[in-house]
């Protein structure tokens, strides 16, 4: 979609561009940007032109995952390891085609704070830390599951910009497993459950990501509050269908069988 309102485009070389100015937005694949009208939009802002790397090792053997990484950039890194099928199948939840999958960006997609997000679920799952630049020339630090508040809602204050998510060691080392629900077969996911080492890990159902105790599953979902309703599916519809999902992945993860595999 053009984006009539928009008078300017700046591609900065280095932090100090990124100061925005009012009506300006920071433009990463521009893949939901682009998908309606942003009226109050009268400026972007490029990020890709910093030159981030899409996925680097720290020293330390953290993961980073750059902001403008692109999902199908991640998806296709040679640094994953044995989460590669983990993340191949995270990004196949959000139903994304080819062209979106190579535009849409990691930083994207969890600043965007969709229930649904499929790199919210990942890097939530996998305890997945969100670096943030802030407009002090500063930097601070969340675990991306507090950093999605609610429903298109973050911690992100204006003028801070989401920089990377580093996944530490211990977490790609962890045993993964994978539960996925929709209303239909190719529909939006209505839930997602994703287990990590001792962690289960609730997202699509909710309205933001919600991390349980595996050998505390029972007690763990009977205190969750957020349950998500849209017409993707009801919220007590929802609810029940994460607990059967949860119940598998904890199985899984204590090394039982799983039971039927919903993806």
């Amino acid at each position: 979609m053009d984006l009539h309102t928009v008078t300017s485009f700046r591609r900065p070389a280095d932090r100090d561009g990124l100061r925005l100015v009012p009506g300006e937005a920071l433009l990463g694949g521009g893949t939901w940007l682009f998908s309606e009208p942003q009226p109050a939009t009268t400026g972007l802002v490029d990020l890709t032109t910093l030159g981030w790397p899409a996925v680097e090792l720290l020293e330390d053997g953290t993961l980073r995952v750059g902001a403008t990484c692109t999902v199908a950039e991640l998806v296709s890194s040679p640094l994953l390891g044995p989460l590669a099928p983990l993340v191949r199948s995270a990004a196949d939840a959000f139903l994304m085609s080819f062209k979106i999958q190579h535009a849409a960006t990691v930083g994207g997609n969890i600043a965007l704070a969709l229930p649904a997000g499929a790199m919210i679920s990942l890097t939530a799952a996998l305890g997945g830390t969100a670096v943030v630049w802030t407009p002090d020339g500063g930097e601070r630090r969340e675990p991306v599951a507090e950093l999605v508040r609610g429903v298109r809602a973050t911690s992100l204050a204006p003028g801070e910009v989401l920089r990377a998510v580093d996944v530490p060691l211990v977490e790609r080392q962890a045993p993964t497993a994978f539960r996925r629900a929709a209303l239909t077969p190719h529909g939006r996911s209505s839930a997602v459950v994703i287990g990590v080492g001792d962690r289960i890990t609730v997202t699509a159902a909710t309205t933001r990501p919600v991390v349980l105790a595996a050998d505390r599953i029972e007690e763990g979902l009977a205190a969750v509050d957020c349950w998500y309703d849209d017409p993707h599916g009801a919220s007590d519809w929802r609810a029940d269908v994460t607990a059967v999902l949860a119940r598998q992945v904890a199985r899984e993860l204590a090394g039982a069988p799983a039971g039927e595999v919903h993806r």
